[in-house]
C-alpha cells in the first residue's frame, strides 16, 4: 500500500521562474492565513483585547492594504491608485492617532473576499514581471528598494499578523 506524500515545493505561477517562485511563496503563506481563520466566529472578528489593539478583522483588512501598497507604490510606481483596488481598500491604513483603521462590521467572507480580490489583481499585474525587473532596486524619498526585497516584506508582514490573528483567535476562545 502507497501512501500519498505532500510535496513541498514552490511551483512557479509567472513567466519567469524566480518570479513565478515568489508569487508561489505568497500563496503558500495565504493559504497558512486561511487555515489560522479556520473557526473563527463573527464575534471573534471585531473583538479587542487588552492589547493588542487590533481585532481579527481590522488585521485582515491592514494585511490586504500593505500589499496592494507594496506592489502598486513600490513595485509598479503607479501614481494613481487603480479603481478596482480602491473599491476593495475604502479606509485608509492608519486612523488620525497613529492607529491602523478599524474594519469592524464585515463578515469573514467579506474579509477573505478583499484579500482574494487584492492578491488576483497582484499575480495578474506581477506574473508577467521579468527577472531583471524583479531585482532592479528603485529609489524612493526614505529608501530604496527592489521588488524581490518587497515581496519578502509582504510575506514577512502576513506571516507577523497571522500569528496575532493566531493569538487573538486563540485568547478568545479561552476567555
Amino acid at each position: 500500500m502507497t501512501t500519498s506524500r505532500e510535496i513541498l515545493a514552490l511551483v512557479p505561477i509567472g513567466d519567469d521562474p524566480e518570479v513565478g517562485r515568489w508569487l508561489a511563496a505568497l500563496e503558500d503563506g495565504r493559504r497558512d492565513t486561511l487555515r489560522e481563520l479556520e473557526g473563527v466566529t463573527p464575534e471573534m472578528l471585531d473583538w479587542y483585547s487588552d492589547a493588542p489593539r487590533n481585532s481579527i478583522g481590522t488585521l485582515l483588512y491592514h494585511i490586504a492594504l500593505i500589499e496592494a501598497a507594496w506592489v502598486t507604490e513600490e513595485m509598479l510606481a503607479l501614481t494613481d491608485e487603480p479603481s478596482d483596488l480602491a473599491a476593495l481598500l475604502p479606509w485608509a491604513d492608519r486612523d488620525d492617532g497613529g492607529h491602523l483603521s478599524p474594519a469592524d462590521g464585515l463578515s469573514l467572507d467579506a474579509h477573505v473576499r478583499r484579500l482574494a480580490g487584492v492578491r488576483a489583481w497582484v499575480l495578474e499585474h506581477l506574473s508577467s514581471m521579468t527577472n531583471e525587473e524583479f531585482h532592479r532596486v528603485r529609489s524612493f524619498e526614505r529608501y530604496e528598494a527592489a521588488p524581490d526585497w518587497a515581496i519578502h516584506h509582504i510575506l514577512q508582514h502576513e506571516a507577523e499578523h497571522r500569528s496575532h490573528i493566531a493569538l487573538l483567535r486563540d485568547t478568545f476562545a479561552a476567555r
